[in-house]
């Protein structure tokens, strides 16, 4: 009796075991599918800046941003965001991507960071490199 007792609470405990993993499959495969859709947009989001299409990269920040890019001294809000952009295209240069490389990521509930490593130049019209950038980028997405 005691057998058959153990038995049943095996299989009840391994059912339960098995279905939490497929929750847990379910719920990695998820996180797995935003984190791509993330990395896409930070790869929509540097095809901007080289296109400069500048409404549209505006487009990805939210009203209320606040954050410090490396090229500047101090904060930006969302209305100071293109600065970087426009006080090299103001001079005749153009955006050319050349590397990126990620480094992490993490997604928690609908906010999601990323980390990478980016390089890009700044290209006079002739094609002759004016500049070049490589540094760490720390992105924070909202859902």
């Amino acid at each position: 009796m005691l057998n058959r007792r153990m038995a049943v609470l095996l299989c009840v405990v391994m059912s339960l075991l098995a279905s939490g993993l497929v929750v847990s499959s379910q719920a990695q495969s998820r996180t797995s599918e935003n984190a791509q859709a993330v990395w896409k947009l930070e790869h929509t989001y540097w095809s901007y800046v080289q296109n400069n299409n500048l409404p549209a990269y505006l487009a990805l920040w939210d009203k209320n941003f606040l954050g410090w890019p490396s090229v500047n001294a101090a904060p930006v809000h969302k209305d100071h965001i293109t600065d970087w952009i426009t006080s090299e295209t103001s001079k005749g240069l153009a955006f050319k991507f050349v590397a990126f490389k990620p480094a992490a990521i993490q997604v928690t509930g609908s906010v999601v960071v990323t980390c990478y490593w980016i390089t890009f130049d700044w290209v006079a019209k002739g094609g002759t490199r004016a500049a070049r950038y490589s540094g760490r980028i720390m992105h924070t997405w909202i859902k």
